[in-house]
């Protein structure tokens, strides 16, 4: 029995091989930090964390993407992959520059999917428009960052918007059929699990099309590393969290593709909890956990 739909699989039976995805950097800012809705970002944000470790951000994407592609075709046999613009808030320009750095993929035959990360309130009409134009080409996805469908907890986190704007955009992105994966953290600050099963009950009655789900984890340099060296912020142990992904995973649809169950900082900037480094041994202590309940992703939605 398949314990959850996950992004790896379904590459796999789309492509017929393993695709590997490549975090890019464009340069682009965030609206949490430029001043326009703020300027110290979410509380749990580091800046120089939010690009993936091999992404130089002095780099042009096109670079970025030749080199990430001969690195990962010699020590992976990789060869075929998904541009991911990763770092900040990759909707957040002009239509014109926003269409001259994704046409950077259209120079790589080997990239079969395009993925752009982005806010919810950083999205309109024409910049879909713009997205939903790769369609014919690749495997194209929105990733918005969610987090909590909370409005108490996402002004908690100073995250700049509500669960008004994150619908919004949910349903403009429905209008041009680009399948949306929303991303979610588990443990932020007040927090209950009832509140974090309700965000799961939430996305799964949305029909949303994938989710990421995150480990809320203590960056050097946020806020959230202040309020939790007072004592007055938290993070889960690794038991709490992986009895809270099964119970996340049992309320979700099982047509929803899982594209992430944790998540971690870089770890010379990451503080807190230190279990979260070793990603591979809370995933499967996931898949563990879902055996012994004898569950499965969307044991608890009634079809």
């Amino acid at each position: 029995m398949k314990l959850y739909n996950d992004y790896n699989s379904y590459l796999r039976s789309k492509y017929g091989c393993k695709v590997y995805r490549i975090g890019l950097d464009a340069g682009f800012s965030c609206p949490n930090r430029d001043g326009t809705k703020g300027t110290g970002g979410c509380i749990y944000c580091n800046e120089d964390a939010s690009r993936a470790s091999y992404a130089d951000p002095k780099d042009p994407v096109k670079k970025q993407l030749r080199d990430r592609i001969g690195y990962l075709k010699k020590s992976k046999g990789a060869w075929k992959f998904i541009a991911y613009f990763q770092a900040f808030t990759n909707t957040y320009a002009p239509l014109d520059k926003l269409k001259a750095i994704y046409d950077n993929v259209l120079l790589f035959k080997e990239v079969v999917g395009l993925s752009i990360g982005t806010r919810p309130d950083a999205i309109d009409r024409d910049k879909l428009r713009l997205v939903s134009s790769y369609k014919d080409r690749y495997e194209v996805w929105v990733e918005y960052g969610l987090q909590s469908i909370h409005d108490k907890t996402l002004n908690t986190i100073n995250r700049g918007h509500d669960f008004k704007d994150f619908l919004a955009a949910f349903k403009l992105a429905k209008e041009f059929d680009i399948p949306v994966c929303a991303h979610v953290i588990l443990g932020l600050p007040g927090e209950t699990r009832d509140d974090m099963i309700a965000t799961s009950k939430k996305i799964s009655e949305l029909k949303i099309g994938g989710v990421k789900i995150h480990l809320l984890h203590i960056l050097k340099g946020s806020a959230l590393e202040k309020l939790y060296n007072e004592g007055k912020s938290r993070v889960l142990d690794q038991d709490e969290y992986v009895e809270l992904v099964c119970d996340f995973l049992e309320n979700l649809s099982k047509d929803i593709i899982i594209q992430r169950l944790t998540g971690e900082g870089p770890s010379d900037m990451h503080i807190a909890p230190l279990w979260a480094l070793d990603k591979i041994n809370t995933i499967n202590k996931i898949g563990e956990t879902l055996k012994k309940r004898g569950s499965f992703q969307g044991a608890n939605v009634i079809s």
